[in-house]
């Protein structure tokens, strides 16, 4: 599937679920994704794009956002606390803020550096307990002691456990979100994105979709 065939899904999905079209932010994950299939898409007029690891991020993008103009990037992965400062300075959207001692660290670094990228609160819908995350019940009052801290939290990000319905799962959140006063939601990737607009997603995180299957890197 190619970009242009995901942004018709996508423009098709905001008429169906009347959404205002174009309001839904396509983020391109490109994790792990050879340069020359970032570049394609950079050269295919999209500004887009997510990924998982600050390491990674810091190797390709300070020199793509000096030779493309508006280039937005997402860090949507767990983020450990010694790579906060990088990805705060790199990234202008954070997904994953997922516990007080992060949201915290957060708040000094952001004092320190005159800047925050927007935020979004990962909740863990599913409460599972490999993955990361806020759990349901708990996030309307870390919501309220992000804001309190001055965080510029605009959302909510969940991932649905992957043998589970996913719209419970985006239903859930929109729920949260709207208790929190939150509008922005980052929910749905390459397989469930049309059924996350339905539910109100205003980011959906792309990968496969856009660029063809991961490549692993070669092991040293």
């Amino acid at each position: 599937m190619s970009l242009s065939e995901i942004k018709n899904k996508v423009r098709q999905a905001e008429e169906e679920f009347s959404k205002t079209i174009g309001s839904t932010k396509i983020i391109a994950v490109s994790k792990v994704q050879p340069i020359a299939r970032v570049r394609a898409v950079l050269e295919n007029g999209h500004r887009v794009f997510g990924e998982n690891r600050v390491q990674e991020a810091q190797s390709k993008w300070p020199d793509f956002k000096k030779e493309y103009n508006n280039v937005e990037l997402h860090i949507i992965g767990p983020l450990q606390s010694n790579k906060t400062r990088s990805a705060m300075e790199l990234a202008d959207s954070i997904h994953t803020v997922d516990r007080m001692k992060l949201a915290n660290n957060m708040a000094r670094i952001a004092q320190e550096i005159g800047r925050c990228p927007e935020l979004f609160v990962q909740v863990n819908t599913g409460e599972e307990e490999q993955k990361s995350g806020v759990i349901p019940r708990d996030t309307e009052a870390f919501v309220k002691e992000c804001l309190n801290m001055d965080l510029p939290v605009k959302g909510l990000m969940c991932i649905p456990p992957i043998n589970e319905e996913a719209s419970l799962h985006f239903a859930l959140l929109k729920n949260i979100s709207e208790n929190c006063g939150l509008k922005d939601l980052s929910m749905g990737m390459s397989a469930d994105f049309e059924k996350a607009i339905s539910f109100g997603a205003t980011h959906i995180r792309v990968g496969s979709a856009i660029f063809g299957d991961r490549v692993k890197p070669l092991e040293q």
